[in-house]
This record gives structure tokens, sequence and C-alpha cells, in this order.
């Protein structure tokens, strides 16, 4: 992979800035020490400032200074103690690299080359805080990784939704993809995965079509969106592109049909090398 990674986005200005950005919370962390030490001597009380670096609702919160929040009947006082240094640095780090690497992912196209598994896996890393510091050897070697795996991601996709399709539908063939799938749960409350498999597929069925992937922005689940079929109670509807019309019913299953047979040959050829012997043999 050459050139720019992000062609909008300098890599080298963005770890500069990021350099800054932690500059400057390091000075606050200092300054909120000051005053946290300014409001214990003169008995005065002193709000619990932290740094949250996750979607844990509260229970990743790391205390930047000790708190005074009051005095209980009994005289004892109700205070928190801060956080270690370290520890504070490192939520700081993580709550301004995950933000960034998001961004990236998604200005680079990069995520558009991810299937479901892959993203799914990816947003857990960024939740969990176990993502790699921002910088540019990092972000090249990431980025360097999934565009080597691109191939393998791509296969991967279509076996995914093919092996996710609920077989107690007799449009949906247990050797291969035919005319039509029936996908269960395609909307409302969780909806969110088979979304991503099936933008996994329309992605295979775009390169197999000769073009770039597609960005995923404008996948299946904003298809759905747009066209006010993704709300719950579910609201029986159409959709369609290029490749796939979609049907969706009030127990929120979605018909979807393959709009180019000819494409749908090739993914059954993938499948084919991944189970061999699953085709019937050629009449």
């Amino acid at each position: 992979m050459s050139g720019d990674l992000v062609p909008s986005v300098s890599i080298a200005n963005l770890v500069n800035q990021r350099a800054a950005v932690l500059e400057k919370l390091g000075q606050a962390f200092d300054l909120i020490g000051e005053a946290a030490q300014i409001a214990g001597a003169a008995h005065l009380g002193m709000p619990r400032v932290t740094v949250s670096t996750s979607y844990s609702h509260g229970r990743g919160d790391v205390d930047v200074a000790p708190s005074y929040l009051g005095t209980r009947r009994d005289g004892s006082t109700w205070s928190r103690d801060a956080a270690h240094r370290q520890d504070l640095e490192r939520a700081a780090r993580l709550g301004v690299d995950a933000a960034a690497w998001q961004y990236l992912m998604h200005e680079s196209g990069m995520r558009s080359l991810m299937d479901a598994t892959a993203r799914e896996k990816w947003d857990k890393a960024i939740s969990a805080g176990d993502i790699p510091e921002l910088t540019t050897a990092n972000v090249r070697a990431t980025f360097q990784m999934l565009h080597d795996s691109r191939g393998e991601i791509f296969e991967r996709g279509v076996i995914a939704c093919f092996k996710a399709l609920s077989w107690h539908y007799k449009t949906n063939l247990p050797q291969k993809f035919g005319k039509r799938i029936v996908v269960t749960y395609l909307t409302g409350c969780g909806s969110y995965r088979k979304a991503d498999e099936m933008d996994d597929l329309l992605r295979v069925l775009t390169v197999l079509d000769g073009k770039p992937e597609p960005d995923h922005r404008g996948g299946v689940n904003s298809m759905l969106s747009a066209a006010g079929l993704n709300g719950w109670p579910a609201r029986p509807g159409q959709c369609e592109n290029d490749y796939l019309a979609i049907r969706t019913f009030k127990n929120h299953n979605g018909h979807v049909t393959f709009k180019r047979p000819d494409l749908v040959e090739k993914m059954n050829l993938i499948i084919a090398k991944h189970y061999p012997g699953a085709l019937p043999a050629p009449k």
C-alpha cells in the first residue's frame, strides 16, 4: 500500500496535534491538582473531576485530583482520592486516541474493507481501550495489515452471510445462494449485525462487478433507514439498489432478491472453494 493513507488527512499533522492536546491535558491536570490542594488546606469543597475513556457509563472513570464532597453527620469527610498519574495519563491517551482511530478508519475507507466480524472486533477493542498509541508507524502498520488481508476478509464475508441464513425457509438453499434469501430480524432492535452481514454481501457483489469497495456508510442499514423501514414496530416496505431488492415484513424479516444472477454464480464459486462438493455437479 503506497501513497497517502487518508487523502484528506495529514497523518503527521494529526499526530503532532495529538501531542499538543495531551500536553494541554497534562497542564490542566496539574492546575486541577493545585486547586484540590488549596481547597483541602482551606477546608473547602472540591468537586470530583474525572476522565472517562469508554462506553462503560462511569465504571471506567479516573479521578484527576482528590475530591472533597462534603461532611457526613458523624463528622467524617466524604471524599475520593486521586488516581495515580500514570493511570490518569493512560486514560487521557485512550480518550484522545480512540476517537482518532475511528475517524481514520472511516475517512480512509478501511472500515469499508472490513467484514462484520472485523468491524465488531475493532469496535470492541476501541471500547475496551485495547488500541495502540496513535503514531505514524502504528497507523501505517495497522492499515497495511488490513490492506494485506482484504482478500481473506472479502471471502470471509460471503461465507459468514451464507452460514448465518436460516434453513427454515425453502428459498435459502443449504448448498448455495439462490435467486432470493430470507434474512431473519433484518430490521428493528439488534438488526445492526444482520445489516453488517448484508453489507459484506453487498461489498462482494460490488467488487465482483469490477467496482471499488462501497462506503459502508451507504450500506444496507442506510438503505433501510432512508426508506423508513428500520424502526420499531416494524414497518413493511421495499427498497433497492443496483444489486439487491429488499422487502421487509412485520416480523422484521427481510426478503432479499439478487438482481445480478451472474454475480451470484461467482459468489457460489467462493462457497464451493471453502466447501468442496457443496454445489451439485453441473448438468
